[in-house]
């Protein structure tokens, strides 16, 4: 009897454990492909909350949601040598026009992320108390995967949702093409990176996109 007991409550056991095995199992399996899945420039994809604050830090660095310039914000945070300087490397790695094409593609990257938001019914809270290299190395963060690799894919998952970043793609892709978002992606990818070698973290990695 006793052992009928045993077999009776192991049995019970297993089957009461059962949907909490399974859920566990489609968890990790949900966690596998998110770390599987890539960005479409590239990296892998972030489908955490995205840090609304640090955004909102960003779009008063450079003047505002309604006069956002990437490179206000660019010298608010580094300095107009450290900017001016490193638009002449850029340009001289990759010609005016694709630099020119990539300081207009994050202007309308975060017009069309603003407007996106605003649709899904989010609104940007107060903005993270950041401000010039401490915003930079933040930015820096945000989009270095676990790999140490700085992606721009990475930076605007966390910057505004993975579904969000998706759609404003989508917007520039429409709007420009998908080349000009290409070249958004690769600039940016290129810049953070030497930004984070002039702000002394020397261990984040260079994307192959750049």
């Amino acid at each position: 009897m006793k052992t009928t007991t045993l077999l009776l409550a192991a049995t019970m056991a297993a089957f009461t454990a059962g949907p909490v095995l399974a859920a566990d199992a489609e968890h990790a399996m949900d966690v596998q492909q998110q770390q599987s899945a890539m960005n479409m420039f590239g990296g892998p994809v972030y489908m955490g909350e995205p840090a609304l604050d640090v955004t909102a830090a960003l779009v008063k660095a450079g003047g505002g949601a309604e006069k956002f310039s990437f490179a206000t914000a660019l010298v608010a945070m580094l300095g107009e040598d450290t900017v001016n300087a490193e638009v002449v490397k850029l340009t001289k790695q990759y010609g005016e026009g694709e630099v020119n094409t990539f300081l207009s593609g994050m202007d309308a990257a975060i017009g069309f992320g603003l407007k996106r938001a605003t649709e899904a019914g989010i609104s940007l809270p107060e903005p993270a108390d950041l401000s010039g290299t401490e915003l930079a190395k933040t930015l820096v963060n945000a989009g270095t995967a676990p790999d140490s690799t700085f992606w721009s894919g990475y930076l605007f998952d966390k910057a505004l949702s993975n579904k969000l970043h998706n759609q404003v793609m989508a917007d520039i892709n429409a709007k420009a093409s998908y080349e000009a978002d290409k070249v958004t992606h690769k600039i940016l990818n290129q810049a953070m990176y030497d930004v984070a070698q002039a702000l002394g973290m020397k261990d984040v990695k260079l994307a192959d996109l750049h």
